[in-house]
Order: structure tokens, then sequence, then C-alpha cells
């Protein structure tokens, strides 16, 4: 009952609900690349379709890679979907074969339909770095430029609309520069960076943002490896675990800080890439995530079923298994 395509590795996704539908749209590269390290490099968008997030069809392959030279021609990763301004919005991450996928962007697709046909917004970008508030690539200091995962919220506020994304502060320890940053736009089109919304100090990166809001208490789901926390979180968490962690604040432009503990984390990592969703069987939330190492050693690539949370005093702790795998 996991989200899986025997020929395909399949990792992060994101989530759009529409008609009692739950549509999921997720990274995937074919098996047949062998080494499952290789499937960033060789990635297109897949689609799948629920009525309750535990049986899906597959639709096959929506986006990819520009076929000609452009900043998104090499790889097309995370980004997030919302409906307005009468279309289907999606906000993507592109890298270059000319940069050698060094140089992270933000694209933007649209359709008149959740189903497609997608069609870039002009040449596709909608947000490059600003290096006065994010860190710039440089060789040897982190493994590339931090630009990437776009979670955009689909109401104005304060009349602009809003996006998330991963990215690092160009000042201070190499393991605490992750920050969330944000850009604002009066139309989804003109991007604007502005400073971090979360200004780090905790982690390297924080990876997939997922902000949203449940009784009056703001959530930004992340996720990232051991490796990449600060030497003092290794320290409060007895040296760290690789999975899906929340940020808290009162109001989704912060202050934002790390939850106490950690949602869901393993070493070696078990799964990755987490969100959190409303379960249209039980009524209540659920965790999601792609299923990282299995109990061989090896790469899973598939999506597991939803596992049960519980919400107490504005704070998320996991159940049980939902679905027997």
């Amino acid at each position: 009952m996991t989200l899986q395509i025997n020929n395909k590795y399949i990792w992060d996704f994101w989530h759009f609900a529409q008609d009692d539908l739950q549509h999921l749209f997720f990274l995937q590269a074919d098996r047949a690349i062998g080494n499952p390290d290789l499937r960033h490099w060789n990635v297109s968008i897949g689609h799948a379709v629920s009525t309750d997030l535990r049986n899906w069809t597959a639709f096959g392959t929506i986006f990819g890679p520009s076929a000609d030279p452009a900043w998104d021609d090499f790889t097309t990763w995370t980004g997030s979907i919302i409906q307005a301004e009468g279309s289907y919005h999606l906000f993507y991450t592109g890298t270059s074969r000319a940069e050698n996928g060094m140089r992270q962007r933000i694209g933007h697709a649209t359709a008149s339909s959740i189903n497609g046909p997608w069609t870039r917004v002009g040449s596709g970008l909608a947000l490059d770095l600003d290096e006065r508030y994010y860190e710039e690539y440089q060789e040897g200091r982190w493994h590339d430029r931090a630009l990437r995962d776009p979670w955009v919220l689909p109401q104005k506020m304060d009349g602009m609309y809003h996006m998330f994304y991963t990215a690092r502060r160009n000042d201070g320890p190499l393991y605490e520069r992750g920050v969330i940053g944000h850009a604002v736009s009066p139309d989804l089109i003109h991007w604007e960076a502005t400073a971090p919304v979360y200004a780090g100090g905790h982690y390297g990166q924080l990876e997939v943002p997922q902000i949203f809001e449940r009784d009056g208490r703001w959530y930004c789901v992340f996720c990232n490896i051991s490796a990449h926390w600060s030497e003092a979180m290794r320290t409060q968490h007895g040296g760290g675990v690789s999975g899906t962690h929340y940020l808290v604040a009162d109001h989704p432009l912060g202050p934002w800080q790390p939850a106490p503990g950690f949602l869901d984390g393993d070493e070696p990592c078990r799964r990755y890439a987490g969100k959190i969703l409303h379960d249209p069987v039980t009524g209540g939330d659920c965790l999601m995530a792609f299923e990282d190492t299995g109990a061989d050693g090896q790469f899973v690539g598939r999506i597991g079923d939803p596992i049960a949370l519980r919400l107490e005093g504005g704070l998320y702790q996991l159940g049980h298994l939902l679905a027997e795998k």
C-alpha cells in the first residue's frame, strides 16, 4: 500500500488536495541508473492520485528539465503547488549543466488543471540568489548553493504572496548557517527576496520546508541529516539523528524556533522529507515520508503509508502506523 513504482526510485514529494482526491507530486529517477545516489542528476517529476493516501494510481512524468540549454536544463527538484490567480502554480528547484548543478534557483510553471500540462512562465525562472541575505556557492565551503524547495502559501498576507525555501545565511559557523529563506510577490510572477524568517543557529541546512497553521500556531516541517547539525544541537540531543522535524512560531514570518526533541529520526536514516498532512481516513494529522535506508542498508526509494500524529500542547508526537507495510 506504499506508493511504489517498480522501475523508479521515488523520494521527495509535495501534496495537493482537491475534490476528495489526494495528489502527490514527487521526484523520480529510473532504477536502471544503478547507483541510487545518481538519482538527483537523472530526475523528473511524477504524479500520483489517491482517495485515502494509501492506494495510489500513478500517472507518469508531468515535468522535467528543459530540453534546451537553460538555467534548469540539468535538474528539476522539490517544490510545491498552489491554486491562485485563476491557475495552478508549480514552484520548483532547478539547476543547470553549465554550472554542474552547483547553483540552485527557483522556477515557476502554470497549468489550467491540476493534471497539467505544465508550462514554464517565461524562462521559468522565478527567484535567483540575493547575496544581501544568502550564501553564494564557493568551492570547498558547502557542497552547493542552497536555494531550493520552495513552499508558497496560497493566500496573500498584507497584500503579498509569501514563498519560503531552503537557504544558508552568509555569515556564522558552517553548521549554523541553515535558514528558512523568504520572498514576496504581489502576483506570483515577480518575486523579491527578503531576510530569512528563521535566521538559523542550529543546523547547516533545513531541507524541504512545509509551512502551515493548526489551532492558531504555525509549524515549519523540515528534514536534515545528523552530519549537518551544529555542535550545540549534537550535544543537546546526544549526537543527532537524520529525519523530519519542525519549527514552531506564532506567525508565519516568525520568530521560529526548533520544537523540543526530534519528531521522526533514526541513524541510519529510515524516513526522510516528511510532510504533515490531513488524513482523509482518520480525520486527524499524519506524517508521510519517503523510505530511505532499508533493513539491508540499501536505499528504498518509495513513499510510505501515513503514520498517525498526536497534537498535544501545540507539539506533535508520532502515533502508530495506520496500515501494515
